[in-house]
């Protein structure tokens, strides 16, 4: 079995570079799906109060047999709690519905900066939590420059992480360098586009030419970057295919490839934009 390596946080704690996503996996469907992914050797999953389905990672970390201090796991605030007593709850609720006593990464999902609480109440909140020793690290998601750089003015602790869109129509090199600028390490969400970039020619032919698929071509393009990656798949041939992106290396000119293919397009919402609070 492949080796996974893992990258620092900013406070030292060491986060696996792949993780296996549990977003739109039904709760019906999670158990079975996580004790596959953990079988294949992913000891990293990701998922949210949003997603519905932490009960269920829980269930399936302990039907594995794997060790829990073995697994990275990380889930995040739900866009409704973002109060101050409401965030403190939540989490609270996160670790009763995994079934755990702490968790490795908490993050705020969305900075929503059209809602009636400031997201700087929100992030003072996670310090709280962080501060109570039941939370590894803290992080956000879908955090711009301009949301980071409040946190940085107005609070204390400094994000470990920025889960953001990253794929190569959507290569985010301007965030993702001043996430490594200020010791924030960079997680890609949606990282072949939803699909959307497999049947890209210039993919396409780099898998050719390195007896790979697109999807692993494009896999390894987040790894070399440097970036967390966590495709989702419930198939586990999939799952297994997007775990062997470790015995091979592309060449410069492939990356190059791949982040020349850029053109800005979202598949999810923008963040300065985006209010949703689930009903």
């Amino acid at each position: 079995m492949a080796s996974v390596p893992t990258i620092a946080l900013n406070n030292g704690v060491e986060i696996p570079q792949l993780g296996f996503g549990v977003f739109q996996i039904k709760p019906a469907d999670t158990v079975e799906a996580t004790v596959a992914a953990l079988e294949v050797g992913y000891r990293h999953i990701d998922t949210a109060e949003m997603y519905g389905n932490e009960k269920e990672v829980g269930e399936a970390i302990r039907r594995s047999g794997v060790p829990r201090e073995e697994v990275f796991v990380t889930s995040k605030l739900n866009n409704g709690f973002h109060a101050r007593e409401a965030a403190l709850t939540a989490f609270d609720g996160t670790l009763e519905a995994l079934g755990f006593d702490y968790l490795d990464l908490f993050l705020v999902h969305w900075p929503l900066p059209g809602i009636d609480v400031d997201y700087v109440e929100t992030w003072k909140a996670m310090e709280e939590i962080y501060a109570g020793g039941k939370c590894r690290a803290i992080g956000v998601s879908n955090f711009k420059q301009h949301h980071l750089n409040r946190l940085f003015d107005e609070t204390e602790v400094r994000p470990a992480a920025n889960q953001i869109e990253i794929h190569p129509y959507l290569a985010q090199d301007d965030l993702r360098a001043f996430d490594a600028e200020h010791q924030i390490v960079t997680e890609a969400w949606s990282p072949i586009a939803q699909g959307k970039v497999l049947d890209d020619p210039a993919i396409v032919a780099i898998a050719e030419n390195v007896g790979r698929t697109p999807a692993q071509v494009v896999l390894r393009w987040h790894v070399q970057r440097g970036d967390v990656v966590f495709p989702k798949s419930v198939n586990r041939a999939r799952m297994e295919e997007n775990f062997a992106l470790f015995d091979f290396e592309l060449a410069e000119g492939d990356m190059a490839t791949l982040t020349g293919l850029d053109r800005g397009e979202r598949t999810g919402p923008d963040p300065d934009s985006f209010n949703y609070i689930p009903k």
